[in-house]
């Protein structure tokens, strides 16, 4: 009566099972293991299998983890975009303040759209420009 765990379901339909989830598959056998050790006291992490199937990246652009912006950053890019600054250029004038960045025009474009956002707050889009509209007459 008492079963504790985490229970999974597993599609049986093949044609509800998403192929396109983004993951970066490459059948790499490196494998860790980690437990809590008791008492919150932190992890213990060990090394099932320490041999990767694939070379290190030579860049880290695009990568996720390093390729995040910061808030200088995210200044920038919310000043340039009310300058009407097309992405292309924040995107250069980021890479002359830090030449070691490994920002990518994506990321420019999801700051802009979430810049955006934030000042519409929970209206759309056509609900916002009807707003701005009334107030500008």
């Amino acid at each position: 009566m008492g079963v504790k765990g985490v229970f999974l379901y597993k599609c049986k339909n093949k044609k509800f099972v998403r192929k396109d989830t983004g993951r970066r598959k490459c059948g790499c056998p490196f494998r860790l293991c980690e437990k809590p050790v008791h008492e919150r006291e932190g992890w213990m992490v060990k090394l099932i299998y320490g041999i990767h199937n694939y070379e290190l990246a030579k860049s880290l652009v695009g990568h996720p983890y390093v390729g995040g912006l910061t808030k200088d950053e995210k200044k920038i890019i919310v000043d340039m975009t009310k300058s009407m600054v097309k992405p292309k250029n924040i995107l250069l004038t980021l890479k002359e303040h830090n030449a070691n960045s490994c920002t990518t025009i994506k990321q420019i474009y999801n700051a802009r759209s979430a810049y955006r956002s934030s000042i519409r707050g929970p209206n759309t889009e056509m609900q916002h420009l009807m707003k701005l509209l009334e107030r500008d007459q």
